[in-house]
């Protein structure tokens, strides 16, 4: 379901998928080759979000704006971004080439570097800066050093795969 609130309303491109199972709601921008799949809540209620293209945004994810600094806290994800299923964010940003593991929490305020990978169940706390190339682990979250170029693979070819995926979702006709 994608919803209008409060004078505002998503803006998709006309590249992304976004499956009939997903809510989307409020100042919410989709770029180009992106993707929401099942069950995924984008809420834009307390601030904009703003995704970018080629971003995958798994089954059961929530994304949230707003912020505890005040009544309103944009939300802005970078390009080639993989948010696996389950994940929780209600961070202020994540840059470009970054994994976000399944089921994994990112809180108010925090920021996230390029080329990071946030590990399944990772909790980053609330403000947390973590810096480019920047692996997260643990409940809370710690830089574990640096990630390699194993993990790395989900944010530059897997990216590939997801896109291919996508691609097959769009040429299906759901009843």
């Amino acid at each position: 379901m994608i919803r209008s609130f409060n004078g505002k309303s998503p803006r998709i491109a006309d590249s992304a998928f976004v499956s009939e199972a997903a809510y989307i709601i409020g100042d919410v921008e989709i770029g180009e080759n992106s993707g929401v799949m099942p069950s995924a809540v984008i809420r834009a209620d307390m601030g904009k979000i703003t995704i970018g293209s080629s971003v995958f945004v798994e089954d059961n994810c929530v994304i949230h704006s707003g912020s505890s600094l005040g009544p309103n806290g944009d939300v802005v994800i970078g390009d080639r971004v993989l948010i696996g299923h389950g994940a929780v964010l209600n961070c202020r940003s994540i840059g470009s080439h970054v994994l976000v593991g399944m089921n994994a929490t990112l809180l108010h305020n925090a920021d996230i570097g390029n080329y990071c990978i946030i590990a399944a169940c990772a909790m980053v706390t609330q403000g947390m800066k973590v810096p480019d190339r920047s692996f997260v682990v643990g409940v809370p979250g710690k830089i574990a050093g640096p990630p390699t170029e194993d993990q790395l693979w989900w944010v530059k070819d897997g990216i590939t795969q997801y896109a291919q995926l996508l691609e097959l979702y769009k040429k299906e006709k759901f009843w």
